[in-house]
């Protein structure tokens, strides 16, 4: 047996013994997150045992409540917890393993929700979609950096700046007639359960039933493919959710909420992208502070400071061009907003703009959708209905598919068929990969030579993308 090292020491010690009242698991794909619920801030050594693996927490001067729960362990790194008592005082969880992990731990102070929490996470090496949490911006600053003379010329000819790669995943092709990719993001998760409406009803529940559902709708719409952000009840970083959008590929993200207020009389649906310069009502910048919380209700280290962080990034994106991608947004925010308005009230009649964090990616279109106020008893009502859910999935993918329909991405199926579209329109044709000009004049019954003539061709060499004349016969 042999002791890795590892023991921390967390908080200080409590006056008073103290209680662990609860045990609360969340198993991810890339990571397990254990929270201990306790009466006090814990005083912890936490260190891992070998052959077989196990994690130890020691807590001190700590005594288990009769009441505490075993979470479910299945799916995860953890075959069983087991739990003793050491000296006569102190508490010992042990968690046997089923595989290697990386631990962190850190406590969290109260909150509304909840009370002293020490946090165990135990990720898996190597599985990770995003290892580290690289800031969106700050991954296109470094990339502006190594490629300056690049990005110009890209600039110049209206394109865009090529994004980080993140994680190990290989990178995609762009290819004709890709599938546009459209990542959904269910807000809240695992320990963050976000807003909490009338009979119990939990935001992070309704939100990833809709998502799923709008999964499924994208999916089935030819020249669409829908990732979702996170597909269980565990949480994601705020940051993080951009990144994985990015390591996606996704040419939109979508951020499905259902926000609650401080009284119940607020309803209806809202359509929200990011502001530059702050929230554009009142009510904006209560929900955006609200929303822009949860990585300190969720957790992701034990010194996040998000007011902080949002200066200095308000700063960096006043330096960034972003006037396409948050005119994108906006376009296709006025499209949704138009869809919801069909099968419920809108809280604001236009799209609105607030610094949420997960809109703050600077090279994807980005939106956030409020579905309803769970602090509204009907809306809560309807929330929770799976045919309701999939009413506003289809009214939110209404406003997407409109929205690309107008403006589809280069290589896309729908720029394919609007290009078609036009050609026969307009007597002309875009050369596709594969094309030769003796097929295309043979395609559109016309002779060789006549198909040379009309686009003043001394021969049959054509590049991809080229628009050619196609001669009436």
């Amino acid at each position: 047996m042999t002791l890795l090292v590892g023991a921390v020491v967390l908080g200080a010690m409590p006056a008073e013994a103290n209680t662990l009242d609860n045990l609360r698991l969340w198993a991810a794909p890339d990571h397990v997150r254990l929270v201990f619920d306790l009466s006090a801030a814990p005083d912890a050594n936490i260190f891992s045992l070998d052959n077989p693996r196990r994690l130890v927490v020691d807590l001190d001067d700590t005594r288990l409540a009769s009441g505490a729960g075993t979470p479910d362990v299945s799916d995860s790194a953890i075959d069983d917890i087991r739990t003793g008592v050491r000296h006569g005082k102190d508490l010992r969880v042990v968690l046997d393993l089923n595989r290697r992990v990386e631990q962190r731990h850190f406590t969290l102070p109260p909150n509304e929700q909840y009370g002293h929490r020490l946090v165990v996470d135990l990720e898996y090496p190597g599985e990770s979609a995003v290892k580290d949490p690289i800031d969106p911006i700050e991954a296109m600053i470094r990339d502006q950096e190594i490629s300056a003379g690049l990005a110009k010329t890209q600039a110049k000819a209206g394109g865009k700046a090529e994004p980080a790669t993140v994680g190990a995943r290989e990178k995609a092709k762009p290819h004709p007639k890709r599938d546009i990719i459209i990542a959904v993001d269910a807000g809240h998760g695992g320990e963050d359960p976000g807003a909490i409406g009338s009979g119990g009803v939990r935001e992070k529940t309704v939100t990833l039933a809709i998502a799923r559902r709008l999964k499924q709708i994208i999916d089935a719409a030819p020249g669409f493919k829908a990732v979702l952000i996170r597909d269980g009840d565990y949480y994601v970083g705020l940051r993080q959710r951009t990144l994985l959008a990015r390591d996606q590929k996704a040419d939109f993200f979508v951020s499905i909420h259902a926000d609650a207020f401080k009284s119940p009389r607020p309803h209806g649906s809202s359509v929200f992208a990011l502001s530059q310069s702050g929230a554009t009502s009142e009510t904006a910048k209560w929900l955006a502070a609200s929303e822009n919380r949860s990585d300190l209700i969720g957790g992701v280290d034990g010194n996040l400071n998000l007011a902080d962080k949002d200066r200095v990034l308000r700063g960096v994106l006043l330096d960034l061009t972003m006037t396409a991608t948050l005119n994108d947004s906006l376009a296709a925010g006025s499209q949704v907003l138009d869809r919801l308005d069909r099968i419920n009230d809108l809280h604001k009649s236009r799209v609105e703009q607030a610094g949420f964090v997960v809109l703050k990616s600077p090279d994807i279109p980005s939106l956030l959708v409020e579905t309803g106020f769970i602090s509204n008893p009907n809306e809560a009502r309807r929330l929770t209905s799976s045919a309701y859910q999939r009413k506003l999935a289809q009214a939110i993918f209404a406003g997407l598919d409109a929205h690309f329909h107008q403006n589809p991405p280069p290589n896309s199926l729908l720029a394919w068929q609007r290009d078609q579209q036009r050609g026969r329109q307009a007597n002309e044709y875009r050369i596709q990969p594969g094309d030769t000009l003796s097929e295309i004049a043979s395609r559109h019954q016309v002779s060789l030579s006549a198909l040379r003539e009309a686009n003043s061709l001394k021969g049959d060499a054509i590049r991809v993308g080229q628009v050619l004349r196609i001669p009436r016969g």
